[in-house]
């Protein structure tokens, strides 16, 4: 889609950051890489002057009737996703979607976009805390929590607040070229493309449903997760049969007794791979994952980056030897 008229539209109450990405990239003119550069306009559902979440006020916003004559529409995050999209809001998107306009969302717009229809039968993310909220409230949607953006051609989200500048730069990467896109990430002082997703930025998932009577056996699991942990072991520990422990981990974690192990094994990683200098092979051996390679494999298909990488983005100042 050639460079034209980025409209963007922002609900009442709209976080500040995300406000503040679209007119750092599109509105801030930039004829030293691209001339012309994009056409920007603001609008809100109260045109002249709407106030974001901080307290700060946009002044000269435009009407929402703008959206309809723009090349790329971009959707700012509600104040919550509880907080219900006004219908003037969601119509406007859906009508400039019609009318042949590129929609695009960031972190909870997701919910403007999926409230016009513009998500069924799509797939899309948002921040990884409402992805739940999203499938539920929209069962037609596809929502994928383990991604920073979703590029589905005439519509695309984002994840949360700083995957906005992911998604913002891959539009300019598409409009105008990946040289121009590079330039604009260093003077952003930001990647041009971050590797991996969201998952790297989710807590690990407590269990669904409180067992008392095993949760005894899950702490010592993970004081021993460098041993050999196998369902037989589990099961005499918890005096059990392998097929009862298996039903009962379901029934608590919502995941099978194997599974629930490697995805300790990695967060017990993740936390040496942030507090420590420790080499990446003893830490494979210390998480009882075995190999280096094999911590590499499972690390990158659960976190979506390498272990390397993410210890230079999570390591903290003051780790241990």
């Amino acid at each position: 889609m050639p460079v034209g008229r980025v409209a963007l539209a922002i609900p009442e109450g709209s976080p500040i950051f995300e406000v503040a990405i679209p007119c750092e990239i599109f509105g801030r003119p930039r004829l030293e890489l691209a001339d012309p550069w994009y056409d920007f306009r603001i609008c809100a559902t109260e045109p002249g002057r709407t106030r974001t979440q901080a307290g700060f006020a946009v002044v000269d916003a435009g009407s929402l009737d703008e959206l309809a004559a723009a090349d790329t529409v971009i959707v700012a995050a509600l104040p919550e996703p509880a907080f219900e999209p006004s219908a003037q809001l969601v119509e406007a998107v859906r009508a400039a979607h019609q009318a042949g306009a590129r929609i695009v969302s960031l972190c909870t717009g997701a919910f403007v976009l999926a409230a016009a229809g513009l998500l069924d039968g799509r797939t899309a993310t948002v921040h990884w805390m409402h992805a739940d909220e999203l499938a539920h409230r929209h069962p037609k949607v596809t929502v994928n929590p383990a991604v920073l953006y979703v590029d589905d051609g005439d519509v695309l989200t984002s994840a949360g607040t700083a995957a906005g500048l992911d998604l913002c730069l891959h539009l300019v990467r598409l409009d105008l070229g990946a040289e121009v896109a590079n330039v604009l990430a260093r003077r952003l002082v930001i990647q041009p493309h971050r590797p991996g997703g969201q998952a790297q930025y989710i807590e690990t998932p407590l269990a669904a449903h409180d067992d008392i009577s095993l949760a005894p056996l899950l702490d010592w699991a993970r004081e021993h997760l460098d041993e050999p942990l196998t369902i037989g072991r589990l099961a005499a520990r918890l005096h059990t049969t392998p097929r009862t422990l298996i039903r009962r981990f379901h029934a608590t974690t919502g995941t099978s007794p194997l599974q629930w192990l490697l995805t300790q094994r990695v967060h017990r990683a993740r936390e040496l791979l942030e507090a420590t200098d420790e080499p990446v092979p003893r830490i494979a051996q210390a998480c009882g994952l075995g190999s280096e390679v094999n911590m590499r494999h499972h690390f990158a298909r659960l976190i979506g980056v390498p272990p390397t990488h993410y210890r230079r983005s999570f390591r903290t100042e003051e780790a241990a030897p």
